[in-house]
């Protein structure tokens, strides 16, 4: 059964060869990854909107739903920031491009060296760790690769800016988090400048919303220190 709670670690292979899948899951699972797989595009799509993987291994020239028309329905109508790295015998630079164009995260080219797929896979993870696996708490479940936010089942609707500031406590439960090292997530993550003041308003509207949904806020101040999310 597959743990869908486990965070950065589901790599999901789309590939029509049964020996490339194979000989990837062999490598994967010796990293420690769980491992799904799809043999064409529309099960490809099926999986993401079953199990929502950290990551997708995808290859370009499958059968039923191609690789660029998969990528472009992850990005542009499933909405989704997860991960995809192409692995693909397309060579040519036009291919490569077209590719980073529809939101590929990284391009490798067959015949591959599975070590170096494995260390792909680890650098593009590093970079997207914030936006791997599930966050739950309390009632709470976080999709930060979709960017929604669910509180006993009932999505909040909140802005990016909201989601942001939430997504940091719950991922630091009952730590005290200054506004400083909150706007430092919230400058990593979003080019717009911001002070202490924007944090205080958007943590206001936060609990505002948090409350619609349930008798208590979960958003502690800690005065003079910052905010800490409360998980128990």
């Amino acid at each position: 059964m597959i743990n869908q709670e486990l965070i950065g670690k589901s790599v999901l292979i789309v590939e029509d060869d049964a020996k490339i899948r194979e000989l990837l899951k062999i490598y994967l699972l010796q990293e420690g990854y769980e491992v799904l797989e799809a043999a064409d595009g529309l099960e490809g799509k099926r999986m993401i909107e079953d199990y929502d993987p950290c990551i997708v291994l995808l290859d370009l020239m499958l059968p039923k739903l191609n690789g660029e028309e998969l990528c472009y329905w992850i990005r542009e109508e499933f909405k989704s920031l997860m991960p995809i790295i192409m692995i693909t015998a397309k060579v040519s630079e036009k291919s490569k491009l077209e590719g980073f164009a529809l939101g590929a995260d990284d391009y490798i080219v067959k015949p591959f060296s599975p070590a170096e797929v494995m260390s792909r896979i680890a650098a593009v993870l590093r970079r997207t760790a914030s936006r791997c696996g599930k966050l739950s708490f309390t009632g709470f479940l976080l999709k930060p690769l979709k960017g929604q936010a669910f509180i006993n089942g009932q999505e909040l609707k909140l802005t990016s800016f909201e989601f942001k500031l939430l997504h940091i406590l719950m991922r630091h439960p009952n730590q005290i988090l200054t506004r400083t090292q909150l706007l430092d997530h919230i400058y990593a993550t979003q080019e717009k400048e911001v002070n202490d003041r924007t944090i205080d308003v958007h943590i206001r509207h936060l609990r505002h919303k948090i409350r619609e949904q349930t008798d208590y806020s979960y958003i502690l101040t800690v005065r003079g220190m910052g905010y800490k999310f409360v998980s128990s």
